[in-house]
């Protein structure tokens, strides 16, 4: 007699499929797209070393002026100098790697760094008219820390690192005597920007 009533269907069990190298490959380069399209790559790790080489020699010279204002005129054109350093590096990166400079990222990566780059040429101004030239190596560090600390939230992940490096550096710069002032300086600008930037160059591409 056959038997009345519901059967149960039985699934055949069946081992997962890995998914083929083809497929594995366009998963990551569709992830790594994303990635880059989300956040600004093309930060110049050599560029940034050359910076640092530049930043210690401005550190000697500046030691050596015997006055605030031949002081402030070595680190000047220090800065100066980075800049464009900075910006050809960062150019001729992003047209290496396709990132035009005018893409989303990019703006947010320029705007989040400017507003505290810009507060400290400000203050650099007003603390020099006042006679406090021996608060600008802190006021910069700390700055240009939060600067790069905030430009980091668009970019490289050990960008942020970087910009508390440079902040600690400036906590120290305000705590400890004028004398160390230009070795902080050459630690800050010229020790991290050599070391984050070798990091940077061997890791992400130059």
């Amino acid at each position: 007699m056959p038997e009345h009533g519901p059967r149960r269907l039985r699934r055949a069990h069946t081992r997962p499929q890995s998914l083929p190298t083809g497929a594995l490959e366009d998963i990551r380069f569709i992830r790594t797209t994303m990635e880059r399209s989300s956040s600004f790559t093309a930060v110049p790790g050599w560029g940034m070393v050359v910076m640092g080489m530049t930043a210690l020699y401005a550190a000697w010279m500046a030691s050596r002026q015997l006055s605030p204002s031949a002081w402030l005129i070595a680190w000047l054109a220090e800065a100066a100098l980075a800049i464009c350093i900075g910006l050809m590096a960062m150019w001729r990166k992003a047209e290496q790697a396709g990132v035009p400079l005018t893409s989303g990222p990019a703006r947010e990566f320029m705007f989040s760094f400017l507003p505290s780059a810009a507060a400290g040429g400000i203050l650099t101004v007003a603390l020099f008219r006042l006679g406090l030239s021996h608060m600008l190596p802190a006021t910069w560090l700390l700055l240009y820390g939060a600067a790069v600390t905030s430009a980091g939230a668009f970019s490289l992940k050990v960008l942020p690192l970087m910009g508390v490096g440079f902040m600690l550096t400036g906590t120290v710069a305000v705590i400890v005597p004028a004398a160390f002032h230009s070795t902080l300086l050459a630690v800050g600008f010229g020790g991290l920007h050599i070391g984050f930037g070798y990091w940077i160059a061997r890791r992400y591409g130059g």
